[in-house]
């Protein structure tokens, strides 16, 4: 039988992250992107991506992805026997992050979605040779563009009051892959180490000259770091 792989995409990004890898998984494995637009927390975005998913899955979280994958472990385990992290963090939102986010949903409620998106977000999401990729960049605008201002506004909201996931770290008991660009800023390579060595049976892999949107940065890197997870034993010990 096929395994099933769910696939959460970052702040303001929709199925287009996944492109290269949902082409490299799709001959063997049965593919599928989560909506993340449904919602304005993390437990209620969650819910809405677990009443569209598989009975079991893997699950593999891109940034907000991977916040929102450790609210889908919280809710449902045992329907996850795989699960990988990828550029994400378990920690809270930090107050001078929250405000940041305040700050941009003012200015995207007077209209500057393509503003905030090109000035604010992108610069930060990748590794700096990538920031004059001008075909990258088109990509992530027009992804941000597509979602909305609402999006925007709903997905910046659950962000600020996700919990803290540090404590569940311990608990998960399936096979897990950490994965970040060295050059992530967002979500440091410091975050990815805390994580492997807290999860039991993870694997930290990561990517030279790679920024925030690893999947979108270094496609077919994790593209075989997925098929890689998928090849270890999912079964509880």
């Amino acid at each position: 039988m096929r395994p099933s792989l769910l696939l959460l995409p970052g702040m303001m990004l929709d199925q287009r992250a996944f492109t290269a890898q949902m082409a490299f998984l799709s001959p063997t494995v049965d593919v599928a992107v989560g909506d993340l637009s449904k919602g304005d927390c993390v437990e209620e975005i969650a819910r809405h991506v677990l009443d569209e998913a598989p009975a079991r899955f893997a699950l593999a979280g891109l940034s907000m992805g991977g916040i929102i994958g450790f609210e889908i472990w919280r809710q449902a385990p045992d329907r996850i026997t795989h699960l990988a992290l990828l550029d994400t963090t378990p920690h809270a939102d930090r107050p001078d992050r929250s405000q940041q986010r305040l700050d941009q949903m003012a200015a995207v409620d007077q209209g500057q979605l393509r503003d905030v998106i090109t000035t604010a977000l992108t610069p930060q999401y990748l590794a700096v040779k990538n920031r004059v990729d001008t075909v990258l960049l088109q990509e992530i605008l027009e992804m941000g563009l597509s979602l909305g201002p609402q999006v925007f506004r709903s997905q910046s909201m659950a962000l600020m009051s996700r919990p803290d996931s540090l404590p569940i770290l311990s608990a998960i008991d399936c096979p897990v892959l950490v994965l970040c660009g060295r050059d992530d800023t967002l979500c440091t390579v410091a975050i990815h180490q805390l994580m492997a060595e807290s999860i039991p049976y993870a694997d930290l892999v990561v990517l030279a000259e790679c920024g925030h949107l690893s999947t979108l940065e270094e496609p077919l890197a994790v593209g075989r770091a997925l098929e890689r997870l998928l090849g270890r034993n999912g079964a509880r010990p």
